[in-house]
């Protein structure tokens, strides 16, 4: 079998961990109420649940809903491996003059479709200067007068409110947002998501709270998985770098991709590969035992 095709089974390792284990490298797909930041909802999650630490998986604006990923005690270091990924929203915008559903599709078309150039927000964190994104997918679902229902599927860092905005100028007559609610980051989808008092209810409750509990190895379905041999795990913790000779079989992937590497079904942690003689990848990130 291809190392390509290697595939964890989330189920059983779940099975096999303790609640205990599952808190302490897991994550909760949270659905975000309006009002609170998502700094907030990261903290209600670790006081709800009695953990040391916890962390979101993205910002979301306090009034916008839906989707948050919080990563529980050790999985908050997976935290980077996963903020680049696809976004997914629902929301209504309010174009500030009557125009034609065919005008309004056109400049979608013409101007917000593919490769587009964003200056984030003068309220963002992030330094304001022109950034290239990808929007997948802008469709306008319904109209009801001025409002309009739309879906857009775009590349991680996207801001929807700005291209509503950058919309509205295009057409000449402004626009701005009314709602928005993230349906889906990356491989975390609105249907498996949980309100804060869902979440406050498990911690009552151990199967309930085993039912919520992702584990984080699921990080393996973003980065392909490699295997080591059992005999040389001890070294690859303690920091050892990956050799070629470590691996139960050959690999073909190309210098520079991100791995997740297992022995068997223990995670050991996200590497890139280097092949830089010998060494087949060095580390980014390494789940050390407990106590070690």
């Amino acid at each position: 079998m291809s190392v390509n095709k290697i595939k964890i089974d989330l189920e059983k390792i779940k099975e096999k961990k303790t609640t205990k284990e599952l808190l302490e490298f897991g994550i909760i797909n949270v659905d975000k109420p309006s009002g609170p930041t998502s700094f907030d909802v990261s903290e209600f999650v670790m006081k709800a649940l009695g953990l040391r630490k916890t962390s979101h998986f993205g910002t979301l604006d306090p009034k916008v809903t839906g989707v948050l990923p919080v990563a529980l005690n050790r999985a908050c270091k997976l935290t980077g491996f996963f903020l680049g990924e696809d976004k997914e929203y629902v929301g209504i915008m309010r174009i500030h003059k009557d125009i034609s559903l065919e005008e309004l599709k056109k400049a979608i078309k013409e101007k917000f479709l593919g490769k587009i150039t964003q200056l984030p927000p003068v309220k963002s964190r992030v330094a304001r200067v022109f950034r290239e994104r990808e929007i997948k997918k802008f469709e306008i679902l319904e109209k009801d007068g001025q409002n309009y229902l739309f879906h857009v599927e775009c590349q991680g860092g996207t801001y929807i409110r700005k291209l509503v905005d950058d919309l509205g100028k295009e057409l000449g007559v402004g626009a701005h947002m009314l709602e928005l609610r993230r349906m889906r980051a990356g491989i975390f989808k609105e249907e498996k998501s949980y309100t804060l008092y869902e979440i406050e209810e498990a911690a009552k409750d151990e199967k309930k709270l085993r039912e919520m509990i992702i584990p984080g190895e699921i990080v393996s379905e973003l980065y392909p998985v490699v295997q080591i041999k059992k005999d040389e795990m001890e070294k690859i913790l303690r920091g050892q770098p990956i050799y070629q000779e470590n691996l139960t079989e050959k690999s073909n992937f190309n210098k520079g991709t991100k791995i997740s590497v297992f022995c068997g079904d223990k995670f050991i942690g996200v590497y890139v590969i280097t092949l830089e003689g010998r060494v087949f990848a060095k580390p980014e990130f390494v789940l050390q035992p407990i106590g070690k």
